[in-house]
């Protein structure tokens, strides 16, 4: 039976200029520990049971929305980039404007942690999240305790892309209907799960239904691909990376290939690596007691 540890109600901060949603989970006394998500996914996915099993390990667990998904501010008035253009752009080095870059995004996880009074946190980012607490450490090394990169990438153009199928999901069209809506959502887990530890259906149809009730942004999604493509490599400045890391992926993951987090491992020093059999592209409750082991373990 999971520990009973305190749930704050959602809450808002006004951080880097923004509206950022958030909860906690556990006592504010232990150190703090920061959950960060991966492109267009809300807070939500960061299961209340996860986070509670996470929190009575001994952290005081914050979770948020990143910015233009869930409910923290949407920046509709950024206009909708270009993706094509976007990945065009940085396939050929040349200059590209979007509305925010992943830099912005990190610089807003810092934010949030100013409001709430917290001087040095643990960090968890999971896919884009990853992406994201890279940045952090990189540009705030003082205020990161230890950063846990979870199925995540340093972005170098050489690694091997996603499978077609990922792809395809990735980039299929939102629909806003809430019955198409959670239908799609299912199809697009059951293909980023893959086979083998696939993420269980009652927990995926929940993730769904609450995404849809708190609110859609699928030009959100949009703005968050952009700042991912146009955020480019960190492979060079990873290399300057002080703060311990943890690097986990799964070796069935088909949407960021297994090469791209042993490229961060080796791309980080001292990093290190853990693959988790079966895992796909996605946190399934059966993985749950592996994550949050291996983050103990390192997160001290």
């Amino acid at each position: 039976m999971t520990e009973e540890v305190p749930h704050t109600d959602l809450a808002i901060a006004e951080a880097n200029g923004i509206e950022i949603a958030y909860d906690t989970f556990g006592y504010h006394t232990d150190p703090a520990l920061l959950l960060i998500m991966g492109l267009g996914v809300q807070m939500i996915a960061w299961d209340e049971k996860f986070c509670t099993q996470l929190a009575a390990r001994g952290y005081s667990v914050i979770r948020f929305d990143n910015r233009d998904v869930g409910l923290s501010t949407k920046l509709n008035n950024s206009g909708v980039p270009d993706i094509s253009a976007v990945m065009g752009a940085q396939l050929s080095a040349e200059s590209v404007n979007v509305p925010y870059t992943l830099a912005d995004m990190a610089d807003d996880g810092m934010g949030l942690l100013d409001v709430l009074g917290i001087e040095s946190t643990h960090v968890v980012g999971l896919s884009m999240g990853g992406m994201i607490g890279q940045i952090m450490a990189l540009r705030f090394p003082g205020r990161i305790r230890s950063l846990t990169s979870i199925m995540s990438t340093t972005g170098d153009p050489k690694l091997p892309p996603p499978k077609p199928e990922a792809l395809a999901v990735l980039l299929t069209p939102i629909p806003t209907e809430r019955t198409a809506y959670v239908e799609s959502w299912l199809n697009v887990w059951r293909v980023l799960s893959g086979p083998q530890v696939p993420v269980e259906e009652p927990l995926a149809r929940k993730w769904a239904e609450l995404s849809h009730d708190r609110g859609l942004n699928p030009d959100g999604f949009l703005r968050q691909m952009a700042a991912v493509i146009a955020s480019g490599s960190r492979k060079d400045a990873l290399k300057a990376l002080s703060v311990p890391t943890l690097v986990l992926h799964g070796d069935a993951d088909p949407l960021v290939p297994l090469e791209c987090g042993i490229d961060t491992a080796n791309s980080i020093p001292g990093a290190k690596f853990h693959i988790i059999e079966g895992m796909g592209h996605a946190l399934p409750e059966a993985l749950w007691s592996q994550v949050i082991d291996a983050v103990a373990s390192h997160a001290v």
